[in-house]
């Protein structure tokens, strides 16, 4: 295969993995509409995808003792799993408790600003005047989107699910600051894998210590939600986006992840009844501009 056409994979994988992915805010919020709460969807997302994560690990793990693990890239693995992806859902899910998909979509977006902060103060890299530039854009954007909302004081939680969101916007970036790193080292597949499988972990030892009392008797359709976040939402786009990193690197697939921002306006639209503003368009279009910036 040419050098091309792998790029051109890599875009296609990063692009469909941000659609599909970003559909995850959707079926959240149609499981809520069910009076599910946040730790039982959470868990039935990583309960399901579990042991999707472990027969490939199992059908791969000949190949993949080629190469050994380092402990210290262990221990960098295991803290992006519990940061990167447990953390970063856990705080996801709560905020779409009291902000609209739409909304949680574009904070969740801006990942890439922090991905960049994050790795000038971690890994030294310096932050260009252009992504300086891209930043601010980003964050213009943001307000714009936040007008409306704001004036209007539809949600006297708005801020409370903004700011979790944007927590779970900064969690995420260090899952993408390590998959940079470790990625070449050790293959898409087997990183992901791995870091997954972890995630996981950690999400059913909070559901053992915190059963929440009416998980065994929510409504049957909260259970296909739970699955098809763990198949569709989870398992495919984990392993799609590794390999667009793989492909193109952590900038690019950022900036490819655009799509998923204006999927989720016509989803949440259609299937959500969900306003959409042209405070909301203009937002998204502001920061999909700031996010083309950092290269």
């Amino acid at each position: 295969m040419s050098l091309k056409d792998n790029k051109t994979i890599g875009y296609i994988l990063a692009i469909s993995a941000a659609i599909i992915f970003s559909s995850k805010a959707i079926f959240v919020k149609l499981a809520y509409g069910f009076n599910a709460d946040t730790l039982s969807v959470l868990v039935l997302r990583m309960g399901f995808a579990l042991p999707v994560y472990l027969a490939i690990h199992f059908y791969r793990s000949k190949k993949d003792d080629k190469l050994k693990i380092s402990k210290r890239d262990w221990i960098i693995m295991v803290l992006m799993g519990i940061i990167g992806y447990y953390l970063s859902s856990y705080f996801d899910f709560l905020g779409l408790q009291y902000i609209t998909a739409n909304l949680e979509r574009l904070l969740l977006f801006i990942y890439p600003t922090f991905t960049t902060i994050l790795a000038a103060l971690i890994l030294k890299q310096k932050i260009t005047s252009r992504k300086w530039l891209a930043i601010v854009v980003c964050y213009i954007g943001i307000v714009v989107s936040f007008y409306q909302n704001n004036s209007a004081n539809e949600n006297t939680h708005l801020w409370l699910g903004v700011s979790l969101v944007i927590l779970s916007a900064i969690t995420y970036s260090f899952y993408l600051i390590g998959s940079d790193q470790l990625i070449p080292k050790y293959g898409a597949t087997r990183f992901t894998t791995y870091i997954m499988i972890v995630s996981c972990i950690v999400v059913i030892l909070h559901f053992f210590a915190q059963i929440p009392e009416n998980f065994f008797n929510m409504k049957w359709q909260v259970y296909i939600i739970g699955l098809t976040l763990a198949i569709l939402c989870t398992v495919l786009p984990t392993y799609m986006v590794g390999e667009a990193i793989k492909r193109l690197g952590a900038s690019t697939t950022s900036i490819l992840s655009s799509a998923g921002p204006v999927s989720v306006i016509f989803l949440s639209y259609f299937v959500l009844a969900e306003s959409v503003t042209v405070y909301h368009i203009i937002g998204t279009v502001i920061v999909i501009i700031g996010i083309s910036l950092i290269k």
